[in-house]
């Protein structure tokens, strides 16, 4: 019986932590010939998930340059994936979420006429702004999809109001969660890089590096944590300092040479959701940690006006505070000081995931294409 190909294109570190249990997943199933292309929009982050889940990309764009334009990166996975898709001839193209590649990976397949499966749809703020330039490459990528892989019911319910077809949507969870469970352990040994941390104390992790928060809303932000670990000495900020010259910036301006103000540079995935299970709270911009952070009883403030994240807002494990410095330091010290208002965030259940993500995708695809005879089971978070 002829296999059923599937092509995996990622980019980014993201969207390889995400889309590597579907790699692994599909690699264990005998009815699909796997097949994974990687962009490279990312190189050295992405390769680090690559080595971490042990997965060798059949086809690599190395499309990274310095000081490269969303330009750049469209128009170099565009056509790189041109010549792709021309040699392998898949039957399906999986993108992930909400990246440049994304969009682009979903553009070149449709240009092929190749069915699309969005991993991650439906997320929504309804601002083409916020987050800039994600939300239209995921609703764009939304338009171009074929097969849409909704973490939740919420992310359902969005691709309902805007015209997708009800059969065309499988609920899974996210595969985030998947991956999360395969990385974390209660023993793991961090290295040299985290030697000078006292985990005795409380920990708060932070990371920042969204678009629309470069400036002055980052400068509120790393004002507010000053504050924090002046006021409460039991406290160290552990900082994996995004490599963006402006980002770096602000945060040696206002962070730089402070006791118990740990800067470093960006983790691997595997330290990095490691830190996040021995963190206290955790203060972040990123979309991803709002998703993984709850799944390990950890709470989240997030840096940001809007979310496409609602579900973890409304489950209770996330609070979006926005980067006013008042703000700012009010909800940190508020989870520092009030175990009741702490223990409701830790306690409540994330509603993103129980793990099995990856097999609900592949089992979606075979029932698709007519190898599984029922369509299966969704995850009710």
């Amino acid at each position: 019986m002829k296999k059923l190909k599937v092509m995996s294109v990622f980019g980014t570190r993201p969207e390889a932590i995400k889309m590597a249990p579907v790699v692994l997943e599909l690699g264990k199933c005998a009815a699909v010939e796997s097949i994974v292309a990687v962009t490279a929009q990312h190189r050295e982050m992405l390769d680090q998930v690559l080595n971490l889940f042990d997965i060798r990309p059949n086809f690599d764009l190395n499309i990274m340059s310095e000081g490269q334009t969303l330009f750049d990166i469209t128009s170099r996975a565009l056509m790189g994936l041109d010549k792709v898709l021309s040699e392998a001839a898949p039957d399906v193209v999986l993108v992930h979420g909400d990246t440049t590649t994304t969009f682009a990976g979903a553009l070149a397949a449709y240009y092929h006429q190749i069915e699309v499966g969005h991993v991650e749809a439906g997320l929504r703020t309804r601002n083409k702004f916020s987050p800039y330039p994600e939300e239209m490459n995921r609703r764009l990528t939304g338009a171009l999809a074929d097969l849409n892989f909704a973490p939740t019911e919420t992310a359902k319910a969005n691709l309902l109001r805007e015209g997708c077809p009800a059969e065309k949507i499988f609920v899974t969870g996210n595969t985030v969660i998947d991956a999360l469970y395969q990385t974390v352990r209660p023993d793991f040994k961090f290295a040299d890089e985290l030697s000078r941390v006292d985990f005795g104390k409380r920990i708060v992790l932070v990371t920042t590096h969204r678009r629309e928060n470069l400036g002055e809303p980052m400068r509120q932000v790393y004002q507010a944590l000053k504050a924090v670990v002046e006021d409460f000495p039991d406290v160290e900020i552990i900082f994996p300092v995004h490599k963006n010259p402006r980002v770096r910036e602000v945060v040696a301006e206002e962070l730089g040479n402070l006791d118990r103000v740990i800067l470093i540079d960006p983790l691997d995935y595997e330290p990095f959701a490691n830190l996040m299970n021995r963190a206290t709270l955790i203060l972040t911009d990123s979309g991803g940690v709002q998703e993984e952070a709850p799944a390990l009883g950890k709470p989240v403030l997030v840096l940001r006006d809007t979310t496409e994240r609602p579900e973890a807002v409304d489950a209770g494990t996330v609070k979006l505070i926005g980067t006013n410095r008042d703000v700012v330091y009010a909800a940190t010290k508020e989870l520092l000081t009030d175990d009741d208002a702490y223990r409701q965030m830790a306690e409540a259940r994330s509603p993103y995931g129980d793990g099995h993500a990856a097999q609900r995708i592949v089992q979606a695809l075979l029932w698709r294409h007519g190898i599984l005879p029922e369509r299966p089971t969704e995850f009710h978070g």
